[in-house]
């Protein structure tokens, strides 16, 4: 993909951000959106995709690692605070 040059956006505290190839994609992909209700299901099918992304990821990890019911209901018993 080409980008001939690089779009900067200033964030609420005026920082300057790039945008990689995969963000300017999906702000082209933006311009279709007509209404509030339309951006509410797009946020709804992120969230649900970062979310299933999320799940796989520890899924991933756990057969990996090869943990059991029986580490996790131990993790649940432990304190992981330290004391000051």
């Amino acid at each position: 993909m080409h980008t001939p040059e690089k779009i900067v956006f200033l964030t609420k505290a005026f920082m300057p951000i790039a945008l990689n190839d995969t963000q300017l994609e999906i702000l082209k992909l933006l311009q279709f959106l007509k209404d509030d209700k339309d951006l509410a299901e797009i946020k709804s099918l992120l969230v649900a995709y970062l979310s299933d992304k999320v799940v796989r990821s520890a899924d991933k990890a756990s057969d990996e690692k090869q943990y059991t019911v029986a580490v996790f209901e131990k993790w649940k018993q432990e304190h992981f605070r330290k004391s000051a």
